[in-house]
């Protein structure tokens, strides 16, 4: 908190083209979780529950529920909150379409060989990455978060957001591997996320230098 007990911006204005600075967003996601740690873990556990028990269907809405639950922490320190999850049933039909479509297609890329299906989960990804924030965010449709989300992707140096892709998919990859794990990482690695998703939105360009 600041002087005035607000919670400050995740991110500093940052300008075009400048490198991502990841060490500042880890550090922010880590102290995060870190210092919301018990809400986090009832959040998390309560959005796999739900998503296992209705067979992933309801997967999609609950994960822009908690998707926008976790952008207020990153943006005004609001601690998160259960009933986020449920915050954004009117997205139901267009994710669940979008993820169907999503799945298939990966799934015929794993059909045709494995490397096939990694090299379009890894598009999907950078292409996609910032779809549901932005729909909950923005309230954007399905086609309009897509394209904006791959232009907050070409913002910048295309290195830093295949940096990004390759950490936020190697900490959910991470506590994947085992079910507590992912208590705490699948929250870190959205922090993280959002935290590059703000920076994303406030980067400005570059000052225009008049010529003399």
């Amino acid at each position: 908190m600041d002087g005035n007990g607000s919670h400050p911006s995740s991110s500093t204005l940052t300008v075009l083209g400048e490198p991502m600075d990841f060490k500042r967003h880890i550090e922010n996601a880590w102290n995060l979780t870190l210092n919301n740690i018990v809400a986090l873990i009832l959040l998390t556990l309560v959005f796999v529950g739900v998503s296992l028990l209705s067979l992933f269907i309801m997967f999609p809405v609950v994960l822009a529920g908690y998707t926008q639950s976790l952008l207020l922490l990153v943006r005004n320190g609001r601690e998160p909150r259960v009933q986020d999850l449920f915050s954004h049933m009117n997205l139901f039909l267009p994710l669940l379409g979008f993820c169907v479509v999503v799945s298939i297609v990966i799934l015929i890329g794993f059909s045709m060989f494995v490397l096939p299906g990694l090299l379009i989960t890894v598009a999907v990804t950078f292409c996609c990455i910032y779809v549901v924030p932005l729909m909950t965010d923005k309230e954007m449709n399905v086609m309009d978060a897509v394209k904006e989300s791959y232009a907050l992707s070409r913002r910048g140096e295309i290195v830093d957001h295949v940096v990004l892709v390759i950490i936020f998919l190697a900490i959910t990859m991470i506590g994947g591997t085992v079910f507590i794990g992912v208590l705490f990482t699948q929250p870190l690695a959205m922090l993280f996320l959002l935290s590059t998703y703000e920076e994303r939105l406030n980067a400005t360009p570059p000052p225009v230098h008049q010529q003399p």
